[in-house]
C-alpha cells in the first residue's frame, strides 16, 4: 500500500470517527430536555453542537498520535471504506428526503407532526443511525487500534439508547400514527420481503 493511500484513508477514517461518534450525544441532549429546548431552540442546538463534537473532538485530538501509529491493511482498508461509503449514501438520501433542518432536529423542537416515511425511511425507521454504526465499524477497522474498539463498544450502547429515546419522544409526540409506523417498519434493519401496509397513511412526523 502507498504511503499517499495510507494517510489518505487514515484521514478519512478520522473524519468519519470525529464527524459521526458525537452524533449520539447530540441526540440525547436533545431529547432528554426536549420540552426545556422547546423554549430554547436557538441554544439548544449551540450547546448540543458544542457539547458532542467539543468532548468527542477533544479526545480525538488528544490521542492523534495513537490513531496514526499503526499501518493500514489493504483489505481491511477496503472494508473500512466500503462501510463508510454506506454512511455517506444514508447520509445523503436522508438529507434529500428529509432535508438539513429536519435532520439536525429542527421537527423535534418545533413539535412538527408531519410523518415522513419515504425513500430509506420506507424501509428503516432509523436509516441514520444504520449508516453512522456503518461508518463508526469501518473507521475502526481502517485504524485497527485496540483501544478505539474498547471505545466503540460503549459509544454502540449509547446510539442504541439514543435510538430508545427518539422512539419515546416520537411515542409521545404522534401517537397512534407513529406507533402503525413503527409497527410496519423496523427500526434498523429491513425485512426481506416488503410490508402488506407499505401504502398506509403516513401523517406524523419522523426524523432520523
Amino acid at each position: 500500500m502507498t504511503s499517499f493511500f495510507e494517510k489518505a484513508v487514515r484521514l478519512i477514517a478520522i473524519a468519519v470517527l470525529a464527524s459521526e461518534m458525537p452524533v449520539p450525544i447530540y441526540w440525547l441532549i436533545l431529547h432528554t430536555r426536549v420540552f426545556f429546548w422547546r423554549r430554547h431552540i436557538r441554544a439548544a442546538f449551540a450547546v448540543a453542537v458544542l457539547a458532542a463534537w467539543g468532548l468527542v473532538d477533544l479526545l480525538l485530538y488528544h490521542f492523534r498520535l495513537q490513531l496514526f501509529r499503526r499501518e493500514v491493511s489493504f483489505g481491511l482498508a477496503l472494508a473500512g471504506l466500503a462501510l463508510i461509503a454506506f454512511d455517506v449514501f444514508t447520509f445523503s438520501t436522508s438529507e434529500a428526503v428529509l432535508g438539513g433542518r429536519r435532520l439536525a432536529g429542527h421537527a423535534e423542537l418545533a413539535g412538527s407532526r408531519e410523518l415522513i416515511a419515504r425513500g430509506l425511511y420506507a424501509r428503516v425507521r432509523h436509516p441514520r443511525y444504520l449508516g453512522m454504526m456503518s461508518g463508526v465499524l469501518g473507521a475502526s477497522l481502517i485504524v485497527a487500534l485496540a483501544p478505539l474498539w474498547v471505545a466503540s463498544i460503549p459509544w454502540l450502547v449509547l446510539a442504541l439508547l439514543t435510538i430508545r429515546a427518539e422512539e419515546r419522544e416520537l411515542h409521545t409526540r404522534l401517537g397512534p400514527v407513529y406507533a402503525a409506523y413503527a409497527e410496519r417498519v423496523p427500526a434498523l434493519l429491513p425485512r426481506w420481503r416488503p410490508s402488506r401496509n407499505k401504502h398506509a397513511s403516513t401523517r406524523g412526523e419522523h426524523r432520523p
